[in-house]
């Protein structure tokens, strides 16, 4: 083992790699098909399914402060991990079966309500104390800790680029039936991580002196290192309970915000204000959790723009790229394995550039680094901006055009995601550890949530209801989908529409009126304009720019604080 110290990397970083791949696998195998799977299948429209994925893709990243506490008081690590993988692999299994009912909207709906549920909390448990255990791997101060949060970024990752591969061949075949294999798939990948650490766990997850990592409580770990015993306070607790109470009612009553909205944005204020609020705090440790909580909020535009993948850029990808390749249609549920790709090829490229760098005493400290991510962020949207620019409805563009822009936010996310990770490891006092990981996480469940906003800003072109009906009497054709609901329609300009991917264009045999209906469709479009404070969003022109100016908006402002962030941080980089 001491050899291991000091030459290499404890064989139970490799064990947590490969449990974190698996359990990675399930999860971005489901995100992959779940907007299609809603939009596909269940005919939800954009916004609604955009909606949808905002909240479960915030709500996964709201628990882990549930289940970091329960590590860090009552379960420790290794039970809060297991209790997670089990609730997850249930979660997955009701989305195969709302896969397999899809035909009943009711049903499916409920079933998948009930799978996300699962997830939602299963997350909770095991995605802070995984990460957690990576840095209890190793001694206190130990250099190479960065790297290993790297290393295991990479089994991350390399878990989200077998998933939409696999989850995508089985289930986006253009057959709604199939989507339920993709969940099952992904059902499969969890079980698989479960096995792999309960096996295992005892044998390899060990400090460099043979101790078992994860089995007490951090709490129970840290009083027995002489820190004072962390004692809540029920006065501080009433005080941010009433904060969160007014700023869920301010958002909900005056800002109209949807209700899980207002919960997680709310949190994501009054629970990092609890924590900081600690009387047994020291001045220096509450000046590095302020640097987390600084780092945190810059971190929430880079979620929310980078997660753009699983909504609106998968949109992105189904109507308006060009996905032939060699007279093979690529799925696009393909495309969210780019980023993992390039993950898996540039990480030992930066683990060996940090170190480099760091050996000449030259290595950027991590605010700086991850000023630099939310830059290489606006790079990607500005790229893909100029690609659809003057881009008409209907017209498909090449596939370099999104391959760059995730190459782009993958170098982007290598400066900022790892190392926010290694951060918060470094900064977080031994009595918080997971509790603050856990709040890391709630700046990405803020994000996600923020990202589903954002993605229903996708522009949409629509046609009047009244045109389609026309274009049926004059043709005696149905271009109305079934379980369209006429009722239910949205309302542009005082008249009725459908959104124009939706009218069953190619359901007509006959290709000359195919082409004669499709004409009319594209020149009776109504404008459907939306806004983001102020920022008229017409063409996907102006959404991808909307990114780049929020995202190169936050690296400035981050770089400029970077300096004293740094003096913050008691001797840390």
């Amino acid at each position: 083992m001491s050899e291991t110290a000091t030459t290499g990397h404890p064989k139970g970083l490799y064990l947590l790699f490969v449990t974190e791949m698996w359990e990675r696998f399930s999860y971005y195998g489901m995100r992959a098909l779940f907007v299609l799977f809603m939009t596909k299948a269940l005919l939800f429209d954009k916004e609604l399914g955009s909606q949808i994925y905002g909240s479960y893709t915030g709500l996964v990243y709201l628990t882990p402060l549930i289940g970091g506490y329960m590590a860090d008081r009552y379960w420790g690590n290794r039970k809060s991990i297991i209790i997670g993988g089990i609730l997850m692999a249930i979660g997955q299994l009701f989305m195969f079966f709302a896969g397999t009912f899809f035909q009943d909207v009711d049903l499916a709906s409920l079933l998948m309500y009930f799978g996300l549920a699962f997830l939602i909390f299963g997350n909770g448990f095991f995605k802070p104390n995984i990460s957690t255990m990576v840095g209890q791997l190793y001694p206190e101060n130990d250099s190479r800790v960065d790297s290993a949060f790297t290393i295991f970024y990479m089994g991350i990752n390399l878990g989200a680029f077998i998933a939409p591969l696999v989850c995508g061949y089985l289930g986006d075949t253009k057959n709604a039936a199939d989507f339920r294999w993709g969940f099952l798939a992904a059902c499969v990948g969890m079980c698989i991580s479960l096995v792999l650490f309960i096996t295992l766990k005892n044998k390899y997850v060990v400090t460099p002196d043979g101790v078992q990592i994860g089995v007490k409580p951090n709490q129970a770990r840290t009083v027995t290192t002489g820190e004072p015993e962390v004692k809540v306070s029920k006065s501080v607790m009433a005080v941010w309970v009433g904060i969160f109470l007014v700023l869920f009612a301010l958002l909900f009553f005056v800002l109209e915000v949807d209700i899980i909205g207002c919960f997680i944005f709310s949190l994501t204020i009054s629970a990092p204000g609890f924590i900081i609020s600690d009387p047994s705090l020291t001045p220096i440790e509450r000046s590095r959790i302020w640097v987390i909580y600084i780092i945190a909020f810059f971190v929430i535009f880079f979620w929310a723009a980078f997660e753009q993948a699983g909504a609106s850029l998968t949109y992105f990808a189904e109507e308006q790229t060009n996905r032939n390749v060699l007279g093979y249609t690529v799925p696009a549920s393909y495309f969210q394995s780019i980023n993992a790709l390039a993950i898996v090829i540039f990480a030992p490229i930066f683990v060996w550039l940090w170190g480099f760098l760091g050996k000449k005493k030259m290595e950027p400290a991590s605010p700086f680094k991850q000023a630099l991510g939310l830059f290489l962020l606006a790079v990607g949207y500005l790229v893909i901006a100029f690609g659809v620019q003057g881009l008409q409805p209907g017209v498909k563009v090449s596939m370099i055009w999104l391959v760059s822009l995730y190459t782009i936010h993958t170098l982007g996310e290598l400066c900022l995601s790892p190392i926010g990770l290694s951060m918060v490891n470094k900064l977080a006092p031994a009595k918080f550890a997971s509790l603050l990981m856990g709040v890391w996480f709630l700046s990405t469940s803020a994000a996600n949530k923020f990202a589903g906003t954002l993605s229903g800003l996708y522009p949409e072109p629509v046609v009047a209801v009244s045109t389609i009906q026309e274009i049926e009497s004059n043709n005696s054709i149905t271009l109305l989908p079934e379980a369209f609901k006429i009722d239910d329609a949205q309302v542009v300009d005082n008249q009725k529409v459908i959104p124009m991917e939706k009218v069953m264009i190619t359901a007509i045999k006959d290709e000359a009126v195919k082409e004669d209906v499709k004409k009319i469709v594209e020149s009776s479009l109504v404008k459907n304009p939306k806004f983001f404070v102020g920022f008229e969003i017409l063409t996907l022109y102006d959404f991808f720019m909307l990114f780049v100016f929020m995202a190169g908006a936050a690296s400035v402002v981050l770089f400029f604080l970077s300096k004293k962030m740094l003096s913050m941080m008691g001797g840390i980089r």
